[in-house]
């Protein structure tokens, strides 16, 4: 399982990550909107890739992807498949020097693809924190229709915080796709 992009490849973790991957994972900007809390220790790292190792990606449940650029670490994709196996969620999270330059929305772009194309799901969807716009803003970009506000929906990090619900068929997908080829 590796699928590249133009500048990308998108893979399974390796025991070579644990450091990267706890780097990022710790800083505090990272975290912010995401459901961890910091730091994380690189035997935490380790431990948490060696769980990710044993699990099918096509399974129900939490599949976590790397993201490499040129042969490092600079982020990692979840993809959380319903019981059904025809629907998930995604999740993304980036190393700060790589974000802002295109890198997450080429990831989630291949990883969307691969979904829709290869694995013939019908639906994903995805939640952010109502504060973060730069995710907002690249669900909207891959296609991702928002679908909804939680008003004070998730009490995390000592604090409600609202929660912006986004979704993308396979039919709006294929829609796009047949757009772009022409």
């Amino acid at each position: 399982m590796r699928w590249e992009t133009e500048r990308l490849v998108i893979r399974e973790f390796e025991d070579r990550d644990a450091e990267v991957f706890a780097e990022y994972r710790s800083d505090p900007e990272v975290a912010r909107y995401q459901s961890w809390d910091t730091p994380m220790t690189v035997a935490e790292a380790r431990a948490r890739i060696a769980r990710y190792r044993t699990l099918d990606p096509t399974a129900e449940g939490w599949f976590q992807y790397a993201i490499e650029l040129d042969g490092s670490l600079i982020g990692d994709i979840g993809v959380g498949t319903h019981q059904n196996l025809m629907q998930a969620e995604i999740g993304f999270t980036l190393a700060p020097p790589y974000q802002g330059k295109g890198y997450a929305t080429e990831a989630v772009c291949r990883v969307v693809e691969h979904l829709f194309t290869d694995r013939g799901l019908h639906r994903l969807s995805a939640g952010c924190d109502g504060r973060n716009d730069a995710s907002a803003r690249l669900l909207e970009r891959v296609g991702f229709r928002r679908e909804g506000l939680q008003r004070q929906h998730t009490w995390i990090k000592g604090e409600w915080t609202d929660d912006l619900l986004f979704g993308l068929l396979a039919s709006d997908y294929a829609e796009m796709a047949a757009e772009t080829v022409e």
